[in-house]
């Protein structure tokens, strides 16, 4: 039996810098169509880095659509959006056989989900044969379309918005589906001082809305290396582990959770919270991660694999509740 691969080498300063030039001016691009967002925008880069879907959740009109837009604007990559309906069907998102009746034969008419980017405008509007399609999609990275599994474009990445307020014509995510996100973000109102800037840039008939494309996949997949090989430390690991344990079993840091806690994070929910930490420490500028990084980002980790009881909705409270006083009890390393 051969011995196990060698871990790769932990990347220096030099080699963080290398990788990741397209960050900055990439931030800077955006930040000239979005205002303020900036938390937004990271959690959108720490799913591009680590292969990651994104549900974006708001109200109507706070720009989850437009950094959405905008991101794919700094990218060279294909974007493809499409506006979930109820009477959308599997085969207009993933495509169908299209009969050729001069020779009877049957070829593939590829749907907009074969893109680098995809939007998934207000995806809880779809029905489950729909969500069924696209869940395939967001795990396997592949799809069936007759007989036939066509492999996804790499990078692949969902971008999903809904709003958490309108609930008519809507379909509940299924658990399953839920959990193949890498991040759950909740997109808040902007400060006043955010919201006037909105006003002064975008109160005329043609607001400027274009940016310029500053990387190309071959730069995303080369910062994916770097980021996999950042140095966690053993501490770090069992923080992250002992968090998600806190999840499924509260009594052990806040006994009054028992009851508000129907389910907790999954082994995935371990995973990711590892990975984007590494993506979020490398655009941080850092080669390794601290436990700031797993405690930024353990709400739009957590938030969507957490269920809550029935207890907990009579009470009015929230899994972001919860999340920050499993992070408060827990001792940091």
């Amino acid at each position: 039996m051969p011995p196990p691969a060698a871990p790769p080498a932990v990347p220096d300063q030099e080699a963080i810098s290398k990788a990741s030039f397209w960050v900055a001016p990439l931030r800077t691009e955006i930040a000239r169509v979005l205002v303020g967002q900036t938390a937004l925008v990271d959690r959108l880069l720490v799913a591009l880095l680590t292969n990651g879907h994104v549900l974006l959740e708001g109200v109507p009109g706070i720009a989850k659509t437009l950094a959405v837009r905008t991101l794919s604007g700094t990218l060279k990559a294909k974007f493809q959006r499409i506006q979930f309906t109820p009477d959308l069907l599997p085969a207009d998102v993933i495509g169908t056989m299209v009969y050729h009746p001069k020779d009877g034969t049957f070829t593939p008419r590829l749907g907009p989900i074969f893109a680098n980017l995809v939007l998934a405008d207000e995806i809880n509007r779809a029905p489950a044969k729909v969500q069924s399609a696209l869940l395939e999609a967001m795990q396997e990275r592949q799809v069936t379309i007759g007989e036939n599994t066509h492999k996804l474009p790499d990078p692949f990445m969902v971008l999903a918005t809904q709003n958490p307020i309108d609930q008519e014509g809507t379909y509940t995510l299924p658990e399953a589906q839920l959990d193949r996100f890498l991040l759950k973000v909740r997109v808040t109102y902007p400060t006043p001082i955010e919201e006037r800037q909105v006003l002064d840039a975008m109160a005329t008939s043609a607001p400027k809305l274009d940016v310029s494309q500053v990387a190309d996949v071959s730069a995303i997949s080369a910062s994916r290396v770097v980021v996999n090989a950042l140095f966690m430390d053993e501490k770090i690991r069992d923080y992250i582990v002992a968090l998600i344990h806190a999840t499924r079993h509260p009594e052990t840091l806040a006994p009054h959770l028992k009851l508000l806690i129907r389910c907790g994070a999954s082994p995935r929910g371990t995973i990711n919270l590892a990975l984007a930490a590494k993506a979020l420490a490398f655009l941080n500028g850092r080669n390794y991660v601290i436990p700031q990084d797993i405690k930024d980002l353990a709400p739009d980790i957590l938030r969507h694999r957490i269920l809550l009881s029935y207890e907990a909705e009579a009470e009015g409270v929230t899994t972001d509740d919860v999340i920050k006083t499993l992070l408060d009890k827990l001792p940091v390393p």
